[in-house]
């Protein structure tokens, strides 16, 4: 990991002056690994294509009455720019998903130390065999609470580590874990799930890049939204945080959720993302080279369908 996605544990030691000679070594290897896989995957990233040419677009697809009844692509209809195309396939995806739970925790959030544990330990206990969880907690800096786990103990010791102070620079903290975390593997399942208001103040990043990211690379973003501290107050030259959770959300795919309701959230993002993914491919026809493309997929009656609204340029 770079330091823009550090150990809170490291910071903590660093803060304290104790840490180990045998810490150093350890946070030593962890730094080579990191590199070495940053760099097999920029060999290795997953393609927006298949072999054959076809996009790839993950999917979120489900019955309006929660039946287990399968879904076909004869039930779908793809948009890309407005044109309808063939769809090419359609399969279910049931393999194991890498979450990250971005965790707001500066100064000003509207709620305490203790809530913001619990909506995070709430998927600890949620997610299924293979899953893992990397919990970040950010404010200025972007910092590992928990790295890729699925130990439900481990990680309800991790989040002693929460602590509330400074400005939240939520952009920027994206960036960091989708650069340190989610590039770097290709052909997997990848969520972000936003546990904050929206708000960021002072990011370098812009929202603009980091929703295009995550649209190109096909990350779905989840929220579990807390109350707006800014009581919906206009902002100079940055969306409102309700707008920038809505537009992460919608522009990805994902689902908003209320904080006081993080149990639910945590059951409905696992299950859906084992029993209600899958992968849709189709080939495009007519699509202007170097140009983004709005892409709209729809279900028959009684099926509901979400993906990104966003297709990258060829």
């Amino acid at each position: 990991m770079s330091d823009r996605l550090t150990t809170a544990a490291a910071n903590s030691n660093r803060r304290n002056g104790r840490r180990s000679h045998a810490f150093s070594i350890f946070i030593c290897l962890i730094a080579l690994f990191g590199t070495c896989v940053a760099l097999l995957a920029q060999a290795g990233r997953r393609p927006e294509t298949n072999s054959t040419g076809g996009v790839l677009v993950n999917v979120i697809a489900k019955r309006a009455d929660n039946s287990s009844r399968q879904i076909t692509s004869k039930q779908l209809s793809v948009y890309d720019n407005g044109v309808e195309q063939a769809i090419r396939n359609f399969t279910p995806d049931p393999a194991p998903a890498r979450i990250v739970l971005l965790v707001d925790n500066s100064l000003t959030i509207r709620a305490d130390v203790e809530k913001l544990e619990q909506a995070a330990r709430e998927f600890a206990y949620e997610i299924y065999e293979g899953d893992k969880l990397l919990i970040v907690g950010y404010d200025e800096q972007a910092e590992i609470v928990a790295d890729w786990t699925d130990d439900a103990k481990g990680i309800d010791t991790s989040l002693k580590l929460f602590r509330k102070k400074g400005q939240p620079h939520l952009f920027d903290a994206v960036t960091a874990v989708i650069d340190e975390a989610l590039r770097a593997t290709p052909g997997q399942k990848r969520v972000i799930v936003v546990i904050s208001d929206g708000l960021d103040r002072g990011s370098k990043t812009s929202f603009e890049k980091i929703l295009s990211e995550l649209q190109s690379l096909d990350i779905t973003v989840y929220a579990v939204q807390a109350q707006d501290r800014t009581r919906g107050a206009i902002r100079r030259d940055v969306p409102k945080p309700k707008q920038v959770i809505d537009k992460l959300v919608e522009g990805t795919g994902g689902v908003i959720f209320s904080i006081d309701e993080a149990a639910v959230a945590a059951k409905t993002i696992c299950d859906e993302l084992k029993k209600n993914r899958y992968v849709l491919s189709y080939l495009p026809s007519n699509a202007p080279f170097g140009e983004a493309r709005n892409l709209l997929i729809v279900g028959d009656e009684g099926i509901i369908v979400r993906s990104k609204t966003k297709q990258p340029p060829n």
